[in-house]
């Protein structure tokens, strides 16, 4: 089984991880020297923009990817010396909810069908009488009541809020320890997303989850993960990585700077009083053109010629604030490639 993790060991722990992937003959360094650890209970919002690897980050936590180098330990221990019924136990406890519940469904199955595989697969129900049961309170776990109105029913029969509670109720099924929540509520009307919200961090405080949550959304990272952590992701790097409340309030790092200065504001007067940064650059490098040094200089209103183009910073601490940071304007660096 998978050991039992203590206040001080992570429920994951990513260590160095690189992945890379070759796209018609081309190695494309999507994930380049992450370190991330996930406790148990704790939420960590992933945010960036399209393409700098945070879906993949997730996948590889999920075990849906494996890393091309560095080492992924779950409970202490290198994920790959779990092996037979250890390992269906660990697959088990990482479980994903995806971007497009209606893709990620069965059309073919219904409700109740698509509920009750995990559960027989898994042998966790003794009978059809138990089977009904977990189904009946796995529905309600995720607000989909009364759960007789929703179990026959098809995934198309739905809406698109009640596919993706469905989808966390499935994740459910296997009594997880960590989700993954991909883009989780992006796919969902605005009216709607506040409440799922609300749903996660409720499963998280009875289940005693740990939820990974990925988004583009910093103010949605804000709301959902404000006792938790937020890490920055840009072209396949964490940049900045700290708990939340500092990471809004006082972001050190230009690129998490930046997107602070972008996230609208309710009140207009807030808006107005706002610092706009200029970024030197609009344009995103390729994932097969990634800048010598750190890849943010050529759009950073920081840079500094003969430093921030030669030298590939670490995620270090910043002496004064919570965040870990990769600037070497703010922490000492190495020379990269």
């Amino acid at each position: 089984m998978m050991p039992n993790t203590t206040s001080t060991t992570p429920l994951i722990e990513l260590r160095g991880v690189h992945r890379q992937f070759e796209v018609d003959g081309v190695v494309l360094p999507v994930l380049q020297d992450i370190n991330l650890s996930v406790n148990p209970n704790e939420i960590i919002c992933l945010v960036g923009e399209s393409g700098c690897g945070k879906t993949t980050t997730g996948k590889i936590i999920a075990g849906l990817l494996g890393q091309s180098s560095g080492e992924v330990l779950v409970g202490g221990k290198p994920r790959e010396q779990y092996t037979g019924p250890e390992r269906s136990v660990l697959r088990r406890q990482l479980q994903i909810v995806h971007q497009d519940p209606f893709a990620s469904l069965n059309p073919a199955h219904t409700i109740g069908d698509i509920l009750s595989f995990p559960l027989k697969r898994h042998k966790l129900v003794k009978d059809r009488a138990d089977l009904r049961r977990r189904i009946w309170e796995l529905l309600t776990l995720v607000d989909l009541t009364p759960p007789g109105d929703i179990v026959n029913k098809y995934p198309h029969q739905l809406s698109g809020g009640q596919r993706q509670r469905v989808s966390i109720a499935r994740a459910l099924t296997v009594q997880p320890k960590l989700i993954v929540a991909d883009e989780a509520v992006s796919m969902v009307d605005v009216s709607i997303r506040v409440s799922i919200l609300k749903t996660l961090h409720r499963l998280k405080d009875e289940l005693g989850l740990a939820i990974v949550f990925i988004t583009h959304d910093l103010a949605l990272a804000k709301y959902f993960a404000w006792e938790g952590r937020i890490g920055v992701m840009y072209l396949g790097r964490m940049v900045e990585i700290g708990p939340t409340p500092d990471m809004i309030l006082n972001p050190q790092h230009p690129y998490t700077r930046a997107l602070m200065a972008a996230v609208p504001e309710a009140d207009p007067d807030i808006t107005r009083r706002k610092k706009h940064i200029e970024l030197r650059s609009d344009e995103i490098p390729r994932l097969s053109e990634i800048p010598h040094g750190c890849a943010f200089h050529p759009r950073c209103p920081q840079f500094l010629g003969g430093k921030c183009d030669v030298i590939v910073p670490p995620l270090l601490p910043v002496p004064g604030v919570t965040q870990t940071v990769a600037c070497v304007n703010l922490t000492p660096a190495t020379v990269g490639d």
